[in-house]
């Protein structure tokens, strides 16, 4: 059974997110779906952020998962 993952860990805000990363979530949501991250396993997104954009390790997890959730709509 999968643990239910807290809402806090995806849900930031854009300052929070340009804070780390220097971009806003937009950005992300569009990086994200030129990926096709839809398609693909999460692990697989993570490092595509982390080595293409280096994203840290926690805010590509972030999101990620932001992403995933959000259906790839921009939020």
């Amino acid at each position: 059974m999968k643990k239910a993952m807290k809402k806090e860990y995806w849900d930031v805000s854009d300052e929070q997110v340009i804070e780390k990363t220097g971009k806003k979530i937009d950005y992300w949501i569009q990086i994200l779906t030129a990926f096709e991250a839809k398609t693909k396993k999460s692990n697989e997104v993570v490092s595509h952020l982390q080595n293409e954009y280096q994203v840290p390790r926690y805010w590509a997890r972030t999101l990620t998962t932001l992403f995933l959730k959000s259906d790839g709509r921009a939020l």
